[in-house]
């Protein structure tokens, strides 16, 4: 598995990730937004760098919520492991990694890529960590071919929180793109001089969607701005002092 970038990396990047946003659980923050419409709900990718500041609790990263169910969400599970779930009142897609992603100190990539119109159930949902496809898991269970999922539906979605479960730590250069399945390249790169190690790249040229966004945090009186233009993410509990300079490339 590549390096994750630690805290104190001073590894060169033509790309400058300025600022992150601090998510507190006792404080209860998160962004959230109600789309007006429903986009891609079969095609679509999302982007995210995470540092916890917590280990061994579980921890919402994003969340698409139709009340109780259905519902989509990426978090880290008590045993510090990724979890993946989608569930539509029927059906099931749940990928839990084999992999444990404990370091306080390190800031991970996580990159989720749908296409479920795939025939082949493995490239329907593709799971990466710091530019590398994970492919063990604990649990494995794929949809079924054109599932519809729940991001880019008219439910109410939310970063730093999945359910009551609140996110502890900073998070970068959130990304959703409506429409397509990307690989981790189209948001990073490895560095050329030490490649084992992944770094954001600039993704102001990628083509947002009807339901995509992107939140770089760069704006201390709107931290839900969308940098992509579209409709921006209310706040809930988070204000100017919750902007950040600790990033994956600071």
């Amino acid at each position: 598995m590549p390096l994750i970038l630690g805290g104190s990396s001073a590894a060169a990047a033509a790309f400058s990730v300025d600022n992150s946003c601090r998510f507190e659980p006792t404080n209860d923050t998160y962004l959230s937004k109600t789309p007006g419409g429903a986009g891609n709900q079969k095609t679509w990718t999302y982007s995210c760098w995470v540092k916890k500041t917590k280990a061994g609790a579980r921890q919402g990263i994003i969340d698409v919520n139709g009340s109780s169910n259905p519902y989509f969400f990426i978090e880290f599970i008590a045993s510090d492991k990724l979890e993946v779930q989608d569930y539509d009142g029927s059906q099931d897609t749940d990928l839990i990694t084999t992999a444990v992603y404990r370091d306080v100190g390190a800031w991970y990539h996580i990159c989720v890529a749908y296409d479920t119109t795939q025939a082949v159930d493995t490239n329907r949902i593709k799971v990466y960590v710091n530019g590398t496809q994970v492919t063990a898991f604990d649990t494995e269970t794929y949809c079924a071919q054109d599932f519809t999922t729940q991001m880019n539906s008219t439910y109410e979605l939310f970063v730093g929180r999945a359910a009551t479960q609140d996110f502890g730590g900073y998070q970068a250069e959130v990304c959703v793109i409506d429409g397509q399945q990307l690989d981790p390249t189209s948001f990073g790169e490895f560095d050329g001089d030490s490649p084992t190690i992944f770094k954001p790249k600039s993704i102001s040229a990628l083509t947002a969607g009807t339901n995509g966004f992107y939140l770089d945090f760069k704006d201390s009186a709107n931290l839900g701005n969308d940098a992509f233009g579209g409709t921006d993410l209310g706040e809930t509990n988070l204000t100017a002092v919750d902007q950040a300079t600790d990033s994956p490339t600071n």
